[in-house]
């Protein structure tokens, strides 16, 4: 399959995912039930939505419900509370709410004067940042881990207690590097649930501690993105390797989650030197 045979497979599911949007408002739109209609795993899918348009699927979700509200305000004679069921919304308050901040007004306000607008869906475009990017065979891992529950952007914490426990049971001649994974979606998952793991790689035969979690990653094919420069500007290689590098490449995500490798210390380089590789799972070539 060439890339453009691949990019117009992503762009499909996409649109597949928000045509059962607009068919099913009331239903679950949850981002597993999304990933199942797009047949991507969740731990890449919202990445791809989000970067080939540049909107959320939580995003997608209410501006669609918005439009087939105003839709059934205008053209049928159904109750507020009717339309705000049908949208999938448990009150009309929570509906009203909703709606206001898509369209401007109230459910009531609209229906004396607005009119449906246009119904689609809108790819991302403009100015593409190069990177470097290398599909490679990563070997099995090992990491002793600590937890961290809520901000991804605090993951720092979870490095200073582990890297504590290193360095006062002198652990770190069996230390091979540092991992971040990150399982949830900062879109749709509340600040103060998102799941990810502070991870040291340790050499075989690495005796883990109770108070560290063993984390086995498989290895194999990965596509790799360098990354130079300060923390901040992850996001963006994030968004060039999900939004358009992945749909050009030919190449389908696997079901495990990404995760950054970091090669350097910020305690001992410069921001604009920290060298990070964000590594995403690839499936299997027959």
């Amino acid at each position: 399959m060439t890339g453009h045979d691949m990019t117009q497979s992503y762009e499909a599911r996409l649109r597949r995912v928000l045509q059962y949007i607009f068919d099913h408002p009331d239903g679950d739109l949850s981002l597993d039930a999304l990933a199942d209609v797009a047949a991507m795993s969740r731990f890449h899918w919202h990445r791809v939505y989000h970067a080939m348009t540049g909107e959320t699927c939580a995003q997608a979700v209410r501006r669609v419900r918005a439009h087939r509200a105003a839709i059934w305000l205008i053209q049928t004679d159904w109750t507020v509370s009717e339309v705000a069921k049908r949208t999938g919304y448990g009150n009309v308050q929570s509906f009203a709410r909703a709606f206001r901040e898509i369209h401007g007004q109230t459910p009531a306000v609209y229906r004396k004067a607005g009119s449906p607008g246009a119904f689609g869906l809108t790819l991302r475009t403009g100015e593409t940042l190069m990177y470097d990017i290398q599909i490679r065979d990563l070997p099995p891992l090992r990491l002793a881990a600590l937890r961290h529950i809520g901000d991804y952007a605090e993951i720092g914490r979870a490095f200073e207690q582990l890297a504590t426990v290193f360095t006062a049971r002198g652990y770190w001649p069996q230390a091979r590097g540092m991992v971040g994974i990150y399982y949830d979606d900062p879109t749709s998952v509340p600040l103060a649930e998102l799941t990810s793991d502070a991870g040291i790689t340790v050499a075989d035969g690495f005796e883990m501690p109770e108070d560290l979690t063993g984390i086995d990653m498989g290895g194999g094919r990965h596509a790799v993105l360098t990354y130079k420069g300060p923390y901040s500007g992850l996001k963006a290689a994030w968004d060039h390797l999900y939004g358009h590098w992945l749909p050009t490449s030919g190449e389908e995500p696997a079901d495990a989650p990404a995760f950054e490798n970091y090669l350097n210390d910020p305690k001992d380089v410069a921001p604009a030197d920290l060298v990070t590789e964000i590594c995403a799972p690839l499936t299997s070539r027959q």
